[in-house]
């Protein structure tokens, strides 16, 4: 059968395209590597935030007003809770990045916001303990989002749909042709008018060309025992961000396991081969949390409950691509990655179907060309 479009990769932005192109009526086909969902990309983990007022650029509201509207239409359609209103405390010095980037956003657009005293912020939330230079920024519309359901909700409605759906899938080439673009896969070749290629961590395994602006990285996410557990339920303990001497760290309140969920974002590039994940969790990965835990969040520095890994891909400055492969009119590749993705996947799922059926799209997305990169 031949396809309108062919998607590539059903993670956080692929099942989201394949859902949007089929509720449009197209003749679409998702192809993944593995099962949906699975654990060997970047989007699982059991919460994921999602917030408005954004620190990395102002720029990206536009866009995360839309994706707020498409999770409440998934959820609505989906008939299951996908997002989680807990509210989001950014914290940090008043000129660090976090801090002065979450205000910026914030004033700008108008959004939300408090702005909190150590004291003040240990009224409210008794779990933390700050710095005395540090602030908090509080916005009451963040959160976090159930990624695995998010995932399967999209690729069930796209099938509900009339997409169809290849999975246990591996892709080995793809290359555009007369018209459109040949898949070639372990199960046989499937062909499409316009490919999406939303391949994660795999994407450089198609496309080696592009190794230079997208790199692999391996990231480890930490569960710990809460000594009062209640503390940190949902209702009584938001979602954060806080940048310290220790870097930035990132959390949750207690939801899919009995413990905390911390993890450490930070900008630097660690390269990861998804083909042979090193799953192995380390005193030094484990200690790149707890240092953090111990100083700021003591209450949650209880034993590693578990841990897992995930692969970002990072471009070198942290924002996303999407864009046309280079010499391919028919081949769009999308990389909403460097470990704040996910959030948008319902918008990417919109604008990525704009783009392969219409060749452009109404939200601003100048700013993820790969041309950006050229020098």
């Amino acid at each position: 059968m031949r396809y309108d479009v062919a998607v590539v990769g059903l993670g956080a932005a692929g099942s989201a395209a394949l859902y949007h192109l089929a509720r449009r009526g197209v003749r679409a086909v998702g192809i993944e590597r593995y099962q949906v969902p699975h654990e060997n990309g970047s989007y699982h983990g059991l919460s994921r935030i999602i917030r408005l007022g954004y620190h990395e650029n102002p720029a990206y509201v536009p866009l995360l007003r839309r994706a707020y509207e498409l999770w409440a239409d998934l959820e609505r359609q989906a008939g299951r809770t996908i997002f989680h209103r807990t509210g989001i405390a950014e914290i940090g010095a008043e000129d660090s990045a976090v801090v002065s980037g979450t205000l910026a956003a914030s004033r700008q657009y108008g959004l939300p916001h408090e702005i909190l005293t150590p004291a003040q912020l240990a009224e409210r939330y008794p779990q933390f303990s700050l710095a005395s230079d540090h602030v908090a920024v509080l916005q009451p519309d963040g959160g976090f989002l159930i990624p695995e359901a998010a995932v399967t909700a999209h690729v069930e409605g796209a099938v509900a749909a009339g997409a169809d759906l290849a999975v246990s899938t591996e892709v080995r080439r793809i290359e555009e042709g007369d018209g459109g673009v040949r898949i070639e896969t372990d199960q046989g070749a499937v062909t499409a008018r316009h490919a999406l290629v939303t391949a994660g961590a795999f994407t450089t395994k198609l496309f080696p060309e592009l190794s230079q602006v997208l790199v692999p990285s391996r990231r480890v996410l930490g569960w710990f025992k809460a000594a009062d557990p209640g503390a940190f339920a949902v209702g009584r303990f938001p979602v954060f961000i806080h940048e310290t001497e220790f870097g930035n760290h990132y959390g949750f309140p207690i939801h899919g396991l009995e413990a905390v969920k911390v993890a450490k974002h930070t900008a630097s590039r660690l390269p990861s081969d998804p083909e042979a994940p090193d799953r192995t969790i380390s005193a030094a990965d484990e200690a790149g949390i707890r240092d953090y835990l111990k100083a700021y969040l003591p209450g949650a520095a209880g034993p590693l409950v578990e841990a897992r890994i995930c692969h970002y891909m990072m471009t070198p400055d942290g924002h996303f691509l999407i864009d046309r492969l280079p010499g391919a009119k028919n081949i769009t590749v999308a990389s909403p990655c460097s470990g704040h993705g996910f959030k948008f996947a319902t918008v990417m799922g919109e604008l990525l179907a704009d783009l392969a059926l219409d060749g452009g799209t109404q939200h601003d997305i100048g700013r993820f060309a790969l041309s950006r990169f050229e020098t």
